[in-house]
């Protein structure tokens, strides 16, 4: 196990008690406790825990992990979705993709696709994003147009929120908006944790012909704080195959065609 994903261990571990102490994580982990302090102390100096004697307590991190420690987190699946949702990408449209781990693969699998690169008639592919990162995933591994909406970048994950990237997704129209969210349910639709992350894939959603969630099946039925749109706005779920069968049967008795990779 490297780093990041010993971190992102130890971060869900105190997501979930909310205590952990230095023989416990060692234990679980498999690593020698001396490991264990130099991560914690190490995590403490980034104000994501608080360290106590023998152990380190929660600090605010039980909903909203940073984007670089989430990425081992059901990351074949993600994968799998990834390449799953860039597969529903014809060649010549304006696709809006945010933030996220999943968006992130979905932005690779689109990278590597020969007949959304440049050819001789120009770009075959536009992008749309509120996200740094998948900015740069397309711009170091294609040469596709990419159009960056403005605004004040959160940390965690990337994206970039605002009145100012509000501005220009206004200005715009994009053929399908591929969305990864915080949780999906039949009823509520589609949410975000953070407030500002919804309202800017609330335009997107508002400026696309068509909308397309990708969600592991960890997101399904779930519920967040802001919601980003109401499900009947909601053409394709892609999840993974984990997925509980009743809650597909829900999405697809709502209207919604659901793709389990």
């Amino acid at each position: 196990m490297d780093r990041y994903a010993r971190w992102n261990a130890l971060l869900e571990m105190l997501t979930d008690s909310g205590r952990v102490t230095v023989e416990e994580a060692a234990e679980r982990l498999d690593v020698s406790q001396a490991t264990i302090r130099r991560d914690f102390d190490q995590l403490a100096q980034q104000q994501m825990i608080t360290r106590t004697r023998g152990g380190a307590v929660a600090n605010g991190v039980s909903y909203d992990l940073p984007l670089r420690y989430k990425t081992a987190k059901h990351s074949a699946e993600k994968q799998r979705i990834g390449a799953a949702a860039a597969a529903l990408v014809s060649p010549g449209t304006v696709v809006g993709l945010n933030g996220g781990t999943t968006s992130t693969e979905v932005a690779r699998a689109l990278a590597v696709r020969p007949d959304l690169n440049t050819s001789a008639e120009g770009a075959q592919l536009t992008v749309v994003t509120n996200a740094l990162n998948i900015a740069n995933e397309l711009l170091v591994r294609s040469r596709m147009k990419v159009v960056v909406a403005g605004g004040v970048v959160r940390p965690k994950s990337f994206e970039l929120v605002g009145p100012l990237g509000g501005a220009l997704l206004r200005e715009v129209t994009l053929d399908v908006a591929l969305l990864g969210v915080d949780a999906i349910d039949p009823q509520l639709g589609a949410a975000a944790h953070h407030e500002g992350e919804a309202a800017m894939n609330n335009l997107m959603v508002a400026r696309a012909k068509r909308v397309v969630i990708i969600a592991d099946s960890s997101k399904l039925g779930g519920h967040a704080f802001a919601r980003i749109c109401p499900v009947d706005r909601v053409e394709t779920l892609v999840t993974d195959s984990g997925a509980n069968p009743e809650v597909v049967e829900a999405f697809r008795a709502a209207g919604v065609s659901v793709i389990c990779a």
